[in-house]
C-alpha cells in the first residue's frame, strides 16, 4: 500500500536541542495511525510538523522531507494554507470560534467562497452529522457555540475541520479534556471517519490506542523506537524500549 504521507531523515531543533531525530515514517491511507509515547517525547511536535505549525515558532531549525501525496511539503512551491487545508487539525483542548454554531462549520466554507445559503446549510448538517452532534445542536444552530459541553465543543470543532473537506485528520490529544462518554464518541467518529480520511493521532493513553489504532509509531526521547501494524506492536513488540513502556515501567 502506498503511503499517505512519508517522513524521511526528519531532524528538528529548537535552538541548539534537538526535538526530533532522524525520523523516518511511513503513513498509511485510510487508517488510523497512532503516535504513542511517554509526555516529553516530540509527538506533538512530530503531528505539528505535518500542517507546519511549527513554521510559526521561534528558533526552529528542520531537515529532511516529508511527502504527501508525492510532494515535498518541506521544500514546495506550493501555498502553506493549500497544504494546511488538506489536514484538519483537533487540538487537546476544543477552540470554538466566538460566533453561533452553524457559523462555526460554515466559516471555513466561507472563508474558501461558498456563500450560496442552501448549499451552506446542506453541508453544515452533512459534517454536524458526520461529528455525530446533528441530532444534539440542529434545533440549536444559531445559539453561540460557547454554551456546549466541553464534548460537544471538540466534536464542533472536528466538523469544523472537516467542513473544508481535507484528506488528513490530526489530532493532538483529542479526548484529554474530555469524560469518557465524549471520549468514546470522538472514538467511534474516528473509526467511521477512516473510510474517508487518513487519520494521524496523538496520544499518551495506552488503552485508548489498543481500541482504535490500525498502525502504530512509538516515540521515545524523540525517536522512533518501533513502528507497524498495531496488532503486530502491541502483541509481539520487538525492542525492549516498547515492552517497558506497554508494561508501564515507564511513562
Amino acid at each position: 500500500m502506498k503511503p499517505k504521507i512519508e517522513i524521511t531523515d526528519l531532524n528538528l531543533f529548537f535552538g541548539k536541542q534537538q526535538v526530533l531525530k532522524n525520523i523516518n515514517v511511513s503513513i498509511p491511507p485510510n487508517k488510523i495511525t497512532v503516535i504513542l509515547g511517554p509526555s516529553g517525547c516530540g509527538k506533538t511536535t512530530l503531528l505539528r510538523c505535518l500542517n507546519r505549525l511549527t513554521d510559526l515558532q521561534e528558533g526552529v531549525s528542520i531537515t529532511g522531507s516529508i511527502t504527501l501525496d508525492g510532494e515535498d511539503i518541506l521544500h514546495t512551491q506550493s501555498d502553506i494554507t493549500d497544504i494546511r487545508k488538506k489536514m484538519g487539525l483537533l487540538s487537546q483542548r476544543p477552540y470554538p470560534l466566538p460566533m453561533s454554531i452553524f457559523d462555526n462549520v460554515a466559516y471555513g466554507m466561507r472563508i474558501h467562497g461558498m456563500n450560496n445559503k442552501k448549499e451552506l446549510k446542506i453541508r453544515v448538517q452533512k459534517y454536524l452529522e458526520q461529528a455525530n452532534l446533528w441530532e444534539e445542536v440542529s434545533t440549536r444552530l444559531h445559539e453561540p457555540a460557547g454554551r456546549l459541553s466541553i464534548g460537544q465543543q471538540q466534536r464542533l470543532c472536528l466538523a469544523r475541520g472537516l467542513a473544508v473537506e481535507p484528506e488528513i485528520i490530526l489530532a493532538d490529544e483529542p479526548t484529554s479534556a474530555l469524560d469518557p462518554i465524549s471520549s468514546k464518541s470522538i472514538e467511534e467518529q474516528f473509526i467511521r471517519l477512516k473510510k474517508e480520511y487518513s487519520i494521524v493521532m496523538v496520544t499518551h493513553i495506552l488503552r485508548q490506542a489498543k481500541r482504535i489504532a490500525d498502525h502504530v509509531v512509538f516515540l521515545y526521547l524523540g525517536e522512533v523506537v518501533e513502528q507497524g501494524p498495531a496488532e503486530e506492536i502491541f502483541n509481539h513488540p520487538k525492542e525492549e524500549r516498547t515492552k517497558m513502556y506497554f508494561e508501564g515501567l515507564f511513562n
